[in-house]
């Protein structure tokens, strides 16, 4: 198989075990074989033997080379938009005054199983695209917003699609335990019964890649989520957890015992929980576009993670009611400014802790054998990717090996 090189650049390889910071590597040289990475390091240390099988030599003009961006946690398939409540909140309404108006996830659930899989096709596929301009080579998109199986079905079945027509891997996550739809108001233990119904069938139309949950005071209690979490264990699919978000709930103690992938949100996550999550492997998952669209105060607690060694993915959390923000390197930025996290932090975050919250191990950083997904930017240095508002320095996207 005929070789590619990619040279006349610096690579921020991310890798976990490079020194300096980035892992990065000045005047670097990465081979593709196929949609693989085949050698990554010093130009001048590229062995003349691959560098004489190198049949397509690319030039990268002194751009700066990350790996693929992976946005790992969104609820990009919707029907509507919550512009009216944005206005209605800040014109003075409260959260109960608009849901009585119908409005809260109610109002994205009644439009989402009004609109075709077709509607929902075209809409989400230019949020994706946006996402796309950015560097993003691979995204989670969570149902959630059908809440009945034929609507779940339709959005998780969109999800899939996405990628015949874009050049991104999707990775699909059943959150049928989002909110109770309004058929089963005041029986949430029967709304789980019906949950656990859909989860099965949808395993078994191969539709699900992992499986979430809304685990606090105003969706499910931790027995609730527990059921679920069994049924995902015996099915073996991983699972994962809206977590500690607007109370310590026991949620990320719960989702550890289980050996969830991720922990997200995390506001009111405690010394328990983090280390819980830390034991279990866990990545814990900052989504600070909600902290902003929500005038949150209560930060999620870095330092506790830092503490315990507890991995941290940043994400968009792409959703029409808390944060409907399609620039993951907005999101970064975020993250520097609200979280306080450091552009090295904040980078792994959307690259290599961002993989391990998908449980994927073939990407997010530059190594030999890992996948050829990266990113050219107009980038002298990685911290400017977190720097500069509304900015896009993304000069080309390899995915899979091959230019996008």
């Amino acid at each position: 198989m005929s070789l590619q090189l990619w040279s006349n650049c610096r690579a921020a390889t991310l890798r976990s075990d490079a020194s300096g910071s980035y892992g990065l590597i000045e005047d670097a040289a990465l081979v593709v074989q196929g949609e693989s990475l085949a050698w990554v390091g010093p130009r001048a240390e590229l062995p003349s033997a691959l560098l004489g099988r190198c049949t397509v030599h690319h030039d990268a003009g002194g751009a700066l080379v990350t790996p693929g961006l992976i946005d790992c946690h969104t609820h990009l398939v919707y029907g509507g938009d919550r512009a009216q409540e944005f206005e209605m909140r800040l014109n003075g309404a409260s959260y109960e005054e608009i849901s009585r108006a119908g409005g809260g996830i109610a109002s994205t659930v009644q439009s989402t199983r009004s609109a075709s899989a077709a509607e929902l096709q075209r809409s989400s596929a230019k949020r994706l695209e946006q996402l796309m301009n950015e560097g993003v080579t691979t995204i989670e998109i969570k149902s959630g917003y059908g809440l009945a199986l034929e609507h779940e079905r339709k959005m998780l079945m969109v999800a899939r699609q996405l990628p015949q027509c874009h050049s991104v891997e999707v990775r699909t996550t059943f959150l049928g335990m989002h909110a109770i739809p309004p058929e089963f108001d005041g029986r949430p233990d029967e709304y789980v019964d019906a949950v656990l119904q859909m989860l099965s069938t949808l395993h078994n139309e191969g539709l699900v890649d992992a499986v979430d949950g809304f685990c606090e005071r105003i969706g499910f209690n931790t027995q609730q989520m527990e059921r679920v979490f069994a049924a995902a264990k015996a099915l073996g699919l991983p699972v994962k957890l809206h977590a500690e978000q607007l109370s310590d709930s026991g949620g990320a103690q719960l989702a550890s015992r289980y050996g969830a992938l991720s922990c997200d949100h995390l506001e009111w996550l405690c010394e328990d929980g983090a280390r819980a999550m830390a034991e279990a492997g866990t990545v814990a998952v900052l989504l600070p576009g909600a902290y902003y669209f929500l005038r949150e105060t209560r930060l999620p607690p870095m330092d506790l993670l830092r503490r315990h060694g507890v991995p941290m993915a940043i994400s968009t959390d792409s959703n029409p009611g808390s944060s409907p923000c399609t620039s993951l390197l907005l999101i970064m930025n975020m993250a520097c400014t609200l979280f306080r996290l450091t552009p090295e932090e904040a980078l792994a975050g959307v690259t290599r802790n961002a993989a391990r919250a998908l449980g994927l191990n073939d990407r997010g950083v530059l190594a030999a054998g890992r996948r050829a997904d990266f990113v050219l930017w107009d980038a002298k240095r990685p911290a400017q990717l977190c720097y500069a508002l509304g900015s896009n320095p993304r000069l080309k996207t390899v995915f899979k090996g091959q230019l996008v």
